[in-house]
This record gives C-alpha cells, structure tokens and sequence, in this order.
C-alpha cells in the first residue's frame, strides 16, 4: 500500500523531549519543530488508520492539535514522541468514526445530497489507494481491540516494541504476544472473500 507525505522532515537534531519541554513552556517555535518532524509520519499512519487522503489529513490536524493542548501534560520519553501521536491517531480516529456513523443514520433519513462534479482523472490514483486500504481496513476492524491498537502501533506505525508497550501501558511481552495475535488473525481474514463493510456495536456508539 502506497502512502504519500505532503509535508517535510525536519532534521534539527535536538531530542524530542526537550523539544516538548520548551513547547510546554508555550514555545511555539519548538512545537512547529516536532510538527516539521513528524507531521508526515503522522499523516501516513492517519491515511492507514481511515483509508482516505482527505480524512487522514483532517486527523492529522487533529492530533497536532490535540499535542498542542496536552503538552503540558504529557511526558515525552526518551523514545520520543512519535508513538504518543500515533495513539492519539488511533483514538481520535475511533472517535470520528461512531461520528461518523451517527451522520450516517441522521442522513438516511434527510435523503441523499446533489450530485457532485466528476473529476476522475485527477482522483483516480487516490481512489485506487483507497479501496486498496479500504480491503485491508475492513478485516482489521474486524480484529479484537487490544491486537488491533497493538498492530497499528507496531506494524502500520513501526514504533519500537518498548515504546508502545509504555504507550499502550503493557509489559513488552504482552505487546508482542497481542502482534503475534493480530497478524495471524489478519491474515486468515485477509484469505476470506471480502465481508460487506459495517460497525461495530463498539464503533457505530
């Protein structure tokens, strides 16, 4: 599955954590640091997490903002704080979606919006990436909680087993037990024909 980043890498070599420490002082210069750092991973994870470009942007700037209103709360590591965005990723995108589901419901019963203007020679690739993730999204929707956040951290988000485990607040055996889980039930259900997309009970609340 491709992934596409629209913002750039920053390269100042000054730790994460003091980077945090100076925005939960209120500088912005050193928050707009980390953002420059990992505003692309971040947007990438977000894409796997939704399999849409424009919501995975939207969440993006969600989880920024999010660090930005918790700064002072939250305690960067040494690991960095890369894996601490990628969970507020995955809740912020469990939110949206029982959001989205409630939309949904509200806007069956309005009926159906006009027709919008095709313009699928300039979407077309993006679609393409987008059902792909969509094939892949469904079966891990289907997966159990704890494996599920487990895999989004350690596979989709390549964070460091010690560093989700302090994240997710597991011992590391058990984030690796939960991965092990996950992947092979991911992939049995990835071997079965495609189920028609739905919530969960969990999710559509």
């Amino acid at each position: 599955m491709g992934s596409r980043q629209c913002w750039g890498v920053g390269t100042d070599s000054t730790p994460d954590a003091e980077l945090w420490a100076l925005a939960a002082g209120g500088s912005t210069a050193a928050f707009a640091q980390l953002f420059d750092r990992h505003a692309a991973a971040v947007w990438n994870h977000c894409f796997r997490l939704t399999g849409s470009w424009a919501e995975a942007e939207d969440l993006t700037s969600t989880v920024f903002l999010q660090a930005w209103r918790r700064r002072a709360e939250v305690r960067v590591t040494d690991g960095g704080v890369r894996p601490w965005l990628f969970a507020v990723a995955g809740n912020s995108a469990r939110t949206e979606r029982r959001s989205l589901a409630r939309r949904l419901r509200l806007a069956a019963r309005v009926g159906p919006p006009p027709a919008a203007a095709d313009h699928a020679d300039e979407v077309a690739e993006r679609v393409d990436d987008e059902r792909r993730m969509a094939t892949v999204l469904a079966a891990v929707r289907r997966l159990p909680r704890a494996e599920r956040e487990a895999l989004q951290l350690c596979v989709w988000g390549e964070v460091p087993y010690a560093e989700a485990a302090e994240v997710l607040g597991l011992e590391v055996g058990s984030v690796r037990a939960r991965v092990s889980r996950g992947r092979s039930r991911l992939a049995r259900l990835l071997a079965e024909p495609a189920p028609t997309p739905h919530l969960t009970a969990e999710e559509s609340r």
